[in-house]
């Protein structure tokens, strides 16, 4: 096992997402050395090079292209290799590109004893990191996936503009699938402690159900519309990738609804998926149990059938 360098990251794949949370993550003042890979070593130090150049702009940092051979004491390795969504594709459409794609990627970086964390970001991400903790053989704590974090903005952000409020006031989550059977956790939403429904009393709204629907709709469509006008998203998900990368170096111990493997909870076993966690710097430190409905419990159960449907389909791990 290689010792970790607490200031060191690794992005894989310098793709639309890749690119943009390097770039992020250079601004963030996190990390001192950061190494893109590719499977196109020109797009990667493409990539190298003109972020490099915003550098006296920001923090010194060491950024270059390397192998997987310079990985091995990343403290975090972010990957996000795989194809992109399409116009009318599902994330889970997905699957069979990407799965295939990281049976070439993961055992390179198990090969590499790297002790660091593992965060998955390509999609569809549950299945990927369901996938990843297979492959590496590295602890669970260690591997998981930006998960519904980026979902469960959208939502605050959303919530906050309806309400005509500070969206980081707005407490609420998206859980299960990042995707189309993914739950908005509208019984323990609340806007700085204030029960979402008082809240929204409070700001002369109640038609509660109608605007919960459209609300949850448009988190959900949110992606599909953005790749149907310019063809990916990558803004979104890089901060997201930043937040989460906060928690790890700072040993921050916040709680995001990261994608992990699940084990009993609401019922849940033996596959990936969101759910909030405190989130430090040995990875997954626990899962946060939240007050659910008993219909909000179901369609969780439904989102895990569905991505279980699709590991035992697809995966064959």
């Amino acid at each position: 096992m290689v010792e970790v360098n607490d200031r060191k990251v690794a992005v894989i794949g310098c793709g639309f997402v890749g690119a943009a949370s390097a770039f992020a993550l250079m601004q963030s003042g996190l990390f001192s050395e950061m190494v893109l890979l590719d499977a196109d070593q020109d797009k990667a130090e493409g990539e190298a090079l003109d972020i490099s150049h915003g550098l006296p702009f920001s923090k010194p940092m060491q950024i270059y292209a390397g192998t997987y051979d310079d990985i091995s004491d990343a403290a975090i390795i972010i990957v996000t290799a795989g194809a992109g969504q399409k116009p009318g594709e599902t994330r889970l459409d997905l699957v069979k590109k990407n799965v295939e794609i990281f049976k070439s990627v993961i055992p390179e970086i198990a090969k590499r004893g790297c002790a660091g964390i593992l965060l998955i970001v390509a999609n569809p991400v549950d299945i990927l990191t369901y996938t990843a903790v297979k492959l590496s053989g590295f602890p669970e704590h260690r591997v998981f996936g930006s998960g519904t974090v980026l979902d469960s903005a959208r939502l605050k952000y959303l919530l906050g503009e309806h309400l005509s409020v500070d969206s980081r006031s707005v407490h609420a989550f998206i859980i299960g699938e990042h995707g189309d059977s993914e739950i908005a956790a509208w019984s323990s939403a609340n806007v700085s402690g204030v029960p979402l429904h008082n809240f929204c009393e409070m700001r002369g709204y109640f038609a509660h159900e109608e605007a919960m629907r459209k609300i949850a709709e448009d988190v959900k469509n949110s992606a599909y519309e953005i790749i149907e006008k310019k063809k990916a998203t990558y803004y979104g998900i890089a901060m997201s990738v930043r937040r989460i990368c906060e928690a790890i170096i700072r040993d921050e111990k916040s709680i995001l609804p990261v994608s992990a493997v699940q084990h009993g909870s609401y019922g849940i076993d033996g596959v990936a998926l969101s759910m909030p966690a405190v989130v430090g710097k040995f990875g997954v430190e626990a899962q946060v149990p939240i007050e659910l409905s008993a219909e909000e419990e179901q369609a969780l159960r439904k989102s895990a059938d569905t991505l279980r449907k699709v590991i035992k389909d697809v995966v064959n791990l």
